[in-house]
């Protein structure tokens, strides 16, 4: 046990977490810093490069320990989000909360990004960075080019792993969405395809919703 000026007793613990929080993950950028990326790294990290490179860190995901620079959306898929989170909020439970592009921490390796996230409401906060993925219900991923791979076969899995009960994939098709909905399998700890929905999308859960398609790229 040690002590700080204020003569209030720390724990060995406290010192390293106090040591973790304040050290410079960017020292040898582009290196990750000793030990590799870790979630925690992500609060970290300012907005802008080491560099100056303005907004470089402005939106980064940490996937099996690596960082990933997202790259700049495109009109489809900012204006699906951002319906999607009015649609959402608009029709969620008083216990649930809507966010979108809010990390969700899965474990020291993991923390994505998703686009859009259904929360328990107790857990989110203004102060907050990310959620602890035992608090999310829904996670909606829309796929953009370069994230097809990752939005498709990675983060699909890795939201099965964290036991996120219900998965959207949203694609575009002929310029219009297409709503792919997934649950999870308490047996396989998968996602099993639930429904594929064209103009419209009604659900039961995670709690009863519609959304009519047009409403998506107003």
């Amino acid at each position: 046990m040690t002590t700080n000026g204020d003569d209030t007793d720390l724990t060995v613990s406290d010192v390293t977490a106090t040591m973790d929080r304040t050290r410079d993950v960017l020292a040898n950028w582009p290196y990750p810093p000793d030990g590799g990326w870790t979630s925690d790294d992500l609060d970290l990290l300012p907005q802008d490069g080491p560099n100056g490179e303005l907004d470089l860190f402005k939106r980064v995901e940490l996937i099996d320990g690596a960082l990933i620079l997202i790259s700049p959306q495109r009109r489809f898929h900012e204006r699906v989000i951002s319906s999607l989170r009015s649609l959402l909020t608009a029709q969620a439970p008083e216990t649930l909360a809507v966010a979108t592009q809010m990390d969700v921490k899965i474990n020291r390796r993991q923390r994505p990004c998703p686009d859009v996230v259904v929360i328990d409401a107790a857990a989110d906060s203004d102060s907050a960075t990310s959620y602890p993925s035992e608090a999310v219900h829904l996670v909606v991923e829309v796929v953009s080019p370069e994230s097809q791979y990752r939005d498709r076969e990675v983060k699909p899995r890795m939201y099965a792993d964290a036991r996120i009960k219900h998965f959207w994939l949203v694609e575009e098709e002929e310029g219009k969405p297409v709503i792919y909905t997934y649950v999870l399998d308490e047996v396989t700890h998968f996602y099993r395809a639930d429904v594929t929905h064209h103009g419209k999308l009604t659900a039961k859960s995670p709690f009863p919703v519609e959304v009519d398609f047009a409403d998506l790229l107003t």
